[in-house]
C-alpha cells in the first residue's frame, strides 16, 4: 500500500507545488484491523473510557473494602466460636470455608443483581448521551463479554476479601474461649480501621475528580463563545439534493430569506456553509500578496466559511474593524473578504489588514480576496477548545474565483451549497417548526428540511460526551460518599457494641453523657483525617491524569479540594455520630449488665 501510495503521488509530480514535493517523502500509509473499530472515534473516547474506568475500580476497591469490613465484623462475633472449635481439635480450612461460602454467595448474589442494573444502566447511558434522539440505532444490551467480565470481577473481588476476614479470624488463640472472647475495650482492630482509612482516601479522589470535571463542564458550556445563541435558530438543508445547479443557488438563497423574513417576529435571517458549532470546517492554505510563500514547514492554514449578507448581525458575531460583508459584494464586484482578528494576528502582525490582499490554494491566488473588515473572535469550531481560536475568514456567497488548476474549482463550487439557515428572532417570539417548513416548502417543496434547533441546542449538543461523563463521574461520586459513611458508620457501632460494659463502667464512674460521645468519635474522626491526608497525594495524582479534560480550570483547584474535604467529612461525621448518640445514651445499669 505505501509503495502504490508513492507511485500514485510522484505520477501527479507536476500538479505540485514546492511544499508538496518538500512533504512527498513523508506521506505513508497504514493498515489497521476493522474489528479494532474506528480509529478517530477510539482516539475521541480513549481517554473518556480510562477515567470511567479508573473510576469505576475505585468505587469496586471502596465497595470490596466495606465487603472486607463486613466480613470483619462477623469475624469478630465469632471469635469465641472459633475459638472454642480450634481447641476442641477443628482444623483451620474446616473453619474457613463457611465464611468463604458466605462470601461467594453475596458475590453471586451482588453480581446478579448487578445484571440487572446493567441492562436499565445501559438504556439510561444512552438516554444521557443522546438526548434529543427517540430511536438509536444502537444496542442498548449490554455485550456478553463484559458482562461475563463483570460478573467475573464480582465472584474475584469477593473471594479475595474474603478469605481475608476468614483467614485472620481463625488466627485467634483457643484459650480466648475460656477467658470469654467478647470480652474487649480495644477501638476495633488495626485492619478494619485501615480498610475505612482507604475507604475515605479513595472517596475523596472520587470526589475531586466529580469536581474537577463538573467544574470543566461550567467553564465549557459558558464560556463566551464570541457570538450569541438566545433567539437563535439553525435550519439545515441540503440543496444539493434537491437537485440545484451551482447558477441557481444564489435566487434559491435570495428567495429563502425574503420567505423566512417575512414570518412575523423574524428579526433577520442568513445562510451559510457551515453555522457556529456545527462541527463542520473547511480549511484552506494562506498566501500574502507581496510575501513569499510559506515553507513546508510554517503554518498557512486557516478555516473558513461561506455566508450571505446580513451573517455577522443575525449570529450576533460583531465587527470590530471596518464593515460586514453585505449585498453591494455582487459576483461583478471585486472579492472581498472578512477575517476574525486571529487571522489578523497570524497573517498581518502588527499591520492594519483593512485593504490587504490574500488567497487561497498556492501562490498565484495571492491577491484574490482584499480584506475589508475584521470580525470578533468567534468559536465556530467544535475542536481544540483548550486551545485558542485558530485564524478564520468570510468569503460571500456571490463570488466565485477561478483557479488554474481544475480540482480546485470543482471545490470551489461545491462550497456555494449552504447548508445551514441561521434565524433570529425578536425577543419572546418562538418559531414553530411546522411553521419554517411550510415556509421553505413554499420556496421549493422539493427542498430537505434535515432538522431544525435552536443555536444554543447544537452548542451544548457538543458537550454531550463531556456532560455524560460528569454525569456518570457524579453518580459515582455520590456512591463514593454514601459508601465509606456506610463502612465508617458499621466500624463506629461495631466498635461502640463492644465496649458497652466498659461505657458503662465509664458511666458509673461519673462519665457524662459528653465524655462518652468523645469517646466514640474521637477513634472515627482519626480514621476519617488519614483518610483525607491519605486521599490528598492521590487526588493531586487523579487531577494529572485528568490533564487537558479540565478546560478552564486548576487540576488542583483549591475550591473543588476543599468543597471534596468538607464534604466527605460532614458525611463521615454524620455517619459515626449515629451510632456514638446511641452509645452515649444507654442507661448505666444497662450497660453493665450486657455481657
Amino acid at each position: 500500500m505505501r509503495v502504490e501510495l508513492q507511485q500514485w503521488l510522484r505520477s501527479h509530480w507536476d500538479d505540485m507545488d514546492g511544499n508538496d514535493r518538500a512533504r512527498l517523502p513523508k506521506q505513508t500509509a497504514y493498515l489497521t484491523p476493522g474489528g479494532a473499530g474506528i480509529t478517530s472515534m477510539r482516539e475521541a473516547y480513549e481517554h473518556w473510557l480510562k477515567i470511567l474506568m479508573m473510576v469505576s475500580g475505585f468505587v469496586l476497591l471502596i465497595v470490596c473494602a466495606n465487603v472486607a469490613n463486613l466480613m470483619l465484623v462477623r469475624g469478630m462475633e465469632r471469635r469465641q466460636q472459633t475459638s472454642l472449635s480450634m481447641a476442641l481439635g477443628a482444623r483451620r480450612s474446616r473453619l474457613i470455608v463457611p465464611a468463604l461460602t458466605e462470601s461467594v454467595v453475596l458475590s453471586i448474589f451482588g453480581g446478579a443483581a448487578g445484571l440487572a442494573v446493567a441492562f436499565a444502566g445501559t438504556r439510561l447511558i444512552l438516554h444521557l448521551a443522546f438526548p434529543s434522539v427517540t430511536a438509536s440505532p444502537i444496542g442498548a444490551s449490554p455485550s456478553m463479554p463484559v458482562l461475563f467480565f463483570a460478573f467475573g470481577i464480582s465472584l474475584i473481588t469477593g473471594v479475595a476479601f474474603g478469605i481475608a476476614p476468614a483467614w485472620m479470624a481463625t488466627r485467634a488463640d483457643p484459650v480466648e474461649a475460656l477467658r470469654g472472647a467478647n470480652r474487649s475495650t480495644r477501638q476495633g482492630s488495626l485492619p478494619r480501621q485501615t480498610l475505612v482509612v482507604l475507604q475515605a482516601a479513595l472517596s475523596l479522589v472520587l470526589l475531586s475528580a466529580s469536581g474537577l470535571l463538573t467544574a470543566a463542564l461550567r467553564n465549557l458550556e459558558h464560556q463566551d463563545f464570541g457570538f450569541e445563541q438566545d433567539r437563535r435558530t439553525v435550519v439545515n438543508i441540503d440543496p444539493v439534493l434537491a437537485g440545484y445547479r451551482p447558477a441557481q443557488l444564489e435566487s434559491l438563497y435570495r428567495g429563502i430569506h425574503d420567505s423566512l423574513a417575512s414570518i412575523p417576529g423574524v428579526s433577520s435571517v442568513a445562510s451559510c456553509l457551515y453555522s457556529p458549532q456545527s462541527g463542520d470546517r473547511w480549511n484552506d492554505s494562506i498566501y500574502v500578496e507581496g510575501r513569499p510563500a510559506p515553507g513546508p514547514t510554517d503554518d498557512n492554514s486557516s478555516s473558513w466559511d461561506r455566508i450571505t449578507a446580513g451573517y455577522f448581525e443575525t449570529v450576533g458575531n460583531p465587527i470590530v474593524k471596518g464593515r460586514p460583508i453585505s449585498d453591494r459584494d455582487t459576483a461583478t464586484s471585486p472579492h472581498v473578504a472578512v477575517i476574525n482578528e486571529a487571522f489578523a494576528r497570524k497573517f498581518f502582525k502588527n499591520e492594519d489588514p483593512i485593504g490587504k490582499h490574500f488567497g487561497r490554494t498556492d501562490i498565484q491566488t495571492a491577491g484574490e480576496f482584499e480584506v475589508v473588515g475584521v470580525a470578533r473572535d468567534a468559536r465556530h469550531l467544535t475542536d481544540n477548545l483548550q486551545h485558542p481560536i485558530g485564524a478564520f475568514f468570510f468569503l460571500p456567497e456571490s463570488q466565485s474565483p477561478l483557479f488554474a488548476k481544475a480540482a480546485f474549482n470543482v471545490g470551489e463550487a461545491r462550497s456555494h451549497f449552504l447548508h445551514d439557515i441561521v434565524i433570529r428572532t425578536e425577543a419572546g417570539v418562538k418559531l414553530q417548526e411546522a411553521q419554517v417548513r411550510h415556509v421553505l416548502a413554499g420556496v421549493d417543496p422539493n427542498l430537505p428540511v434535515a432538522r431544525m434547533q435552536s443555536l444554543d441546542e447544537q452548542v451544548a449538543g457538543n458537550f454531550s460526551q463531556q456532560r455524560l461523563i460528569a454525569r456518570l463521574t457524579s453518580l459515582f461520586g455520590i456512591l463514593a460518599l454514601v459508601l465509606p459513611s456506610i463502612g465508617l458508620y458499621g466500624v463506629t457501632a461495631y466498635n461502640a457494641g463492644s465496649r458497652t460494659m466498659e461505657i458503662g463502667v465509664r458511666m458509673a464512674l461519673g462519665a457524662t453523657r459528653g465524655n462518652v460521645l468523645a469517646l466514640i468519635l474521637r477513634g472515627a474522626l482519626i480514621q476519617i483525617a488519614l483518610g483525607l491526608a491519605l486521599g490528598v497525594p492521590l487526588t493531586v495524582a487523579a487531577g494529572r491524569f485528568l490533564g487537558s479534560q479540565l478546560y478552564g480550570i486548576n487540576r488542583h483547584d483549591p475550591v473543588v479540594m476543599v468543597m471534596a474535604t468538607l464534604a466527605l467529612g460532614v458525611s463521615g461525621l454524620t455517619a459515626a455520630l449515629i451510632p456514638a448518640l446511641r452509645a452515649s445514651g444507654i442507661p448505666p445499669i444497662a450497660a453493665l449488665r450486657a455481657e
